[in-house]
């Protein structure tokens, strides 16, 4: 084989192939998921190993996702993998890819809520990661993964067998057939679409060209579409002391504070994600 097939090569290619595409410590992150999903590589191993020659089915591969790259698909597409809370999950295009932001909310709830057993409702489950992570982190708990998708909620199936964990799993519409749910829980958590059509222009190609657009945007005219009618349900289907965990836009945490207030839930509390950002909110139904 060519010493072109060297580790220490292929980094070099890989880095001027994407130079000006991405910034550079995305590039080297990219490089990592690369060998750590064909060979299994640690970054440790990546820095040793580089005099390693790589087959030829492994260079192709490689240059195969680099192409992928090029064109600005995200890479969890590619590999059809992705992290989210220390657990690996799926990823296909038919679901977002899980944002470090909606860590924070899981964290945020599981730790003002884990010494207890709840029955947990997750709208909008995507890919299951904020449901899965419950489960996974609050064993005893009951959790339930709804979505409109019927795509998304396989792939939530995929993940919680991936995980090891249990999920009650339902199509479910919260803008049209929230009498279809005739269940009431201690924890509704969601991260609904609350991306404007104004603030397309300022998003990446990644995510426009590649993310599914029902789960991102609502219309300019009703930005807090996905949040009344979760309110709505709320207040039938929570039990007495239940809590609403949301994830929101940081332009309109004021007006779903406000939102809520009206509907009568209390310790309403907004809470900023590591950029400092409104990006949370949490309220109580008593």
């Amino acid at each position: 084989m060519s010493p072109n097939n060297s580790i220490k090569k292929i980094i070099l290619n890989v880095k001027s192939e994407l130079k000006g595409i991405y910034p550079i410590t995305e590039i080297d992150s990219f490089i990592y998921i690369i060998f750590e999903n064909l060979l299994n590589y640690s970054r440790t191993q990546l820095i040793i190993d580089q005099e390693r020659i790589i087959e030829s089915k492994i260079l192709e591969k490689i240059n195969s996702i680099v192409s992928e790259l090029k064109t600005c698909k995200p890479i969890q597409y590619i590999i059809g993998k992705t992290e989210f809370y220390n657990l690996l999950f799926f990823a296909n295009a038919g679901v977002l890819i899980p944002r470090p932001e909606t860590e924070e909310l899981v964290q945020w709830v599981i730790s003002e809520n884990k010494n207890s057993f709840y029955k947990i409702l997750d709208i909008g489950s995507g890919s299951g990661c904020i449901s899965v992570s419950l489960a996974k982190n609050m064993p005893g708990s009951v959790v339930y993964a709804t979505d409109i998708s019927k795509d998304a909620l396989e792939l939530t199936r995929k993940n919680s067998k991936l995980n090891h964990v249990e999920l009650q799993i339902l199509q479910f519409d919260i803008l049209k057939n929230t009498n279809s749910l005739n269940e009431k829980f201690d924890i509704i958590i969601s991260n609904p679409p609350y991306v404007t059509e104004a603030e397309k222009e300022k998003m990446h190609r990644n995510v426009l060209e590649f993310e599914p657009h029902l789960a991102l945007f609502v219309p300019d005219t009703d930005p807090l579409l996905f949040y009344r009618h979760i309110a709505d349900f709320a207040l039938t289907h929570l039990n007495k002391n239940g809590k609403i965990y949301l994830e929101i836009n940081e332009q309109f945490g004021k007006d779903i504070s406000k939102l809520l207030e009206e509907k009568k839930f209390r310790e309403i509390c907004i809470k900023k994600d590591l950029n400092g950002k409104d990006r949370m909110i949490k309220c109580l139904l008593t």
